[in-house]
């Protein structure tokens, strides 16, 4: 009986390093696609005057430094991970004030964007972040830390879409006006992703400094 409690506990210990291993190669892919996307959206949306896509460059940017978070706490229990939701809702929230200045200045000093730039990066960045969302789905109900990973990814790919639809709607009115709405788009839903996401931190923060600090501090598949 000893050694199949002693198998049983070897076994659930394999099973959680599997699942960190996996999730953290995961955030790795992840990471360095943002990084790379941030990149290369930056430059096109600076060289092509596209609000729209400064500002997805920047949401690339955000989900970097969030991936970064969660590969660090990936291995940690439920309170730092949900600490790590707390510093990423407060990364999109920061973000989402960035862009709302972005609006503000396009709306005083308008400027067509470069139609032709907006959709090609539009649709390579939708690309990226759709192989991005379909390795982080499996991880999606795991915990706090990779859900919020899941939220940053769809964002991504709303953004990436509404991006596509400013590109159409430049091309065919001949107007700015479509790039500067698809920004404030952009901002309101960066500013609602972290609001979202630091109310499940708070939740999930709650929850356990109301156990005691050696339960709290122990990774919560363990405690299952």
């Amino acid at each position: 009986m000893i050694e199949t409690m002693d198998d049983c506990c070897i076994n659930k210990t394999c099973a959680i390093d599997g699942l960190r291993e996996r999730q953290s190669a995961t955030l790795r892919i992840v990471l360095l696609v943002n990084a790379a996307m941030f990149l290369v959206e930056l430059v096109s949306g600076l060289l092509a005057g596209s609000v729209a896509l400064l500002a997805d460059s920047l949401d690339m940017l955000g989900d970097a430094l969030v991936y970064g978070f969660s590969l660090y706490v990936v291995s940690r229990g439920p309170v730092w991970k949900a600490r790590a939701a707390v510093a990423k809702a407060a990364v999109m929230g920061l973000f989402g004030v960035f862009v709302f200045g972005q609006v503000v200045y396009k709306l005083l000093y308008p400027q067509l964007p470069t139609v032709e730039a907006m959709g090609a990066i539009g649709a390579l960045a939708f690309a990226a972040n759709g192989a991005c969302f379909a390795l982080l789905w499996r991880h999606r109900a795991e915990d706090i830390n990779m859900r919020s990973v899941w939220l940053c990814s769809r964002n991504d790919l709303i953004a990436n879409v509404s991006v596509l639809f400013a590109a159409l709607a430049v091309w065919m009115t001949f107007s700015p006006w479509p790039d500067i709405a698809v920004g404030a788009l952009i901002c309101a839903v960066f500013l609602r992703s972290a609001f979202l996401v630091a109310r499940e931190a708070r939740a999930e923060l709650g929850l356990n400094h109301a156990q005691p600090p050696a339960a709290a501090d122990a990774p919560q598949a363990a405690r299952r």
